[in-house]
């Protein structure tokens, strides 16, 4: 009788926690033998997402010591190193053949190949990077037959949602994992960054890197980026959200770049002392400490004091994470900012400025690989930087120099360039300013 009534009891917790499982508003769940399943989601899902091999040559520079350079007669010196890498990607788009990764996945990338799950492998090109966001867009060359991840708002998402990673950790091939949103917001981690980081408990390894962090419909969430922890997993890890990875891409493709929006504040994050000074009952937000004279901040009417508590009705929890929302956002685009100012709430329409971009040339033409360039307000591109013994450096051109025009076809952004050198046929002519000389380059076929 004794053993009757355990087993009676284990069969009712059993019911209960399917019971239970099963009330989760899954889209996709399956009881397979009596037990729940994300396996039906999963095979919808997993053909989106790619494992990624890129090869390259980086430079390396070591100075020279002063006791050594009779011998040298340099400062410096230059290495030429082989490198490989692995990673994961999205497939945001079936038709185009567009994938999502992570930029530190394809940096300085010379070839990159994409391997489906079901083994068939494509060459890729780079479209576009966003260091700052860590986010870069691929095309695949021929894309046929392809399956793409659908999006999700993740501006909807609540800390204990369920999340799901799927990725290339340690090259092992195409890996799932689950857990649940941890914390939103995050970041403070990489200084210079764009940081708004979706916490996961879900496992990220090394290789993870730009793969996919879907919910439990398969629509992608976040791309994953990062890990706490040298060593691999210790249950804290970060994805980019897809919102703003979708205003990233969305820039890339207009605009052949990344046009940062710029509200032109100072300030920090909202906590609890600050709150009590201030006399509000909010411990979350951005305190505007600073408004930057004739910035789209100041045009819009925001003043020192303020605490920016939400963007495009969605609450903020702090001033990095406003940074992030703003620069994704773009410039000449409108945002809705939320204020709470003397106690009182109100809300504001600015429309962001632009701030400066640096772009890699690379992505334009081979010849031009190793230079980057940056919109010199209106009048041509002013080059930034060059690498040593890169193929910009080789055809003539230095930091400083300003291209002006291309085959004598005036040209004043990053997107005006992509345009002429795709439709240039045969020989291109590059108009370069250098000081007060003028002087032409000649890009090869």
């Amino acid at each position: 009788m004794k053993r009757l009534y355990i087993l009676m009891a284990l069969l009712a917790l059993s019911l209960t926690s399917i019971t239970s499982f099963a009330q989760v508003p899954f889209a996709q769940l399956e009881q397979r033998m009596g037990t729940p399943t994300l396996a039906p989601m999963l095979e919808q899902a997993t053909p989106a997402v790619v494992n990624i091999s890129v090869e390259g040559v980086r430079v390396t520079r070591q100075r020279i010591p002063d006791a050594f350079r009779h011998f040298f007669g340099q400062q410096e010196q230059t290495r030429e190193q082989p490198f490989q890498g692995l990673g994961s990607g999205v497939i945001i788009d079936a038709q185009e053949g567009y994938v999502v990764t992570n930029n530190h996945v394809v940096e300085g990338a010379s070839d990159i190949t994409v391997t489906l799950n079901d083994g068939r492998t494509f060459s890729a090109t780079i479209l576009g990077t966003d260091p700052e966001s860590d986010i870069a867009l691929l095309k695949l060359d021929e894309p046929s037959n392809l399956k793409e991840l659908p999006l999700a708002n993740s501006d909807e998402l609540r800390v204990g949602d369920f999340a799901i990673a799927i990725g290339n950790p340690f090259g092992l091939g195409q890996t799932v994992t689950s857990g649940i949103v941890s914390a939103l917001g995050r970041g403070g981690f990489a200084g210079g960054r764009l940081e708004n980081y979706i916490q996961t408990d879900a496992a990220i390894n090394r290789g993870n890197s730009g793969g996919a962090l879907v919910d439990l419909n398969g629509r992608l969430i976040g791309i994953n980026t990062a890990i706490l922890g040298s060593t691999g997993n210790i249950g804290i890890g970060f994805a980019i959200p897809s919102n703003m990875m979708k205003n990233l891409v969305d820039q890339i493709l207009e605009f052949g770049e990344v046009r940062r929006g710029i509200l032109g504040v100072r300030g920090r994050d909202l906590d609890q002392q600050l709150a009590d000074a201030l006399g509000i009952d909010r411990t979350q937000g951005a305190w505007v400490s600073e408004v930057i004279q004739d910035s789209a901040a100041q045009q819009a009417g925001l003043q020192a004091g303020d605490v920016i508590v939400s963007i495009n009705g969605t609450q903020l929890h702090s001033m990095t994470e406003l940074a992030a929302k703003v620069g994704a956002a773009g410039a000449g685009r409108e945002v809705r900012l939320g204020i709470i100012r003397d106690g009182r709430e109100l809300s504001l329409n600015v429309k962001l400025s632009e701030a400066e971009t640096t772009v890699t040339a690379a992505t334009m033409h081979p010849a031009l690989r190793g230079a980057t360039l940056q919109n010199n307000g209106g009048n041509g591109l002013r080059v930034t930087g060059i690498e040593v013994k890169s193929p910009a450096e080789q055809i003539g051109l230095a930091e400083g120099d300003v291209i002006v025009a291309v085959n004598r076809r005036p040209v004043n952004s990053v997107t005006e360039l992509r345009s002429l050198l795709e439709r240039s046929k045969g020989v291109t002519a590059l108009t370069i300013t250098r000081g007060n000389r003028q002087l032409y380059l000649l890009l090869p076929n």
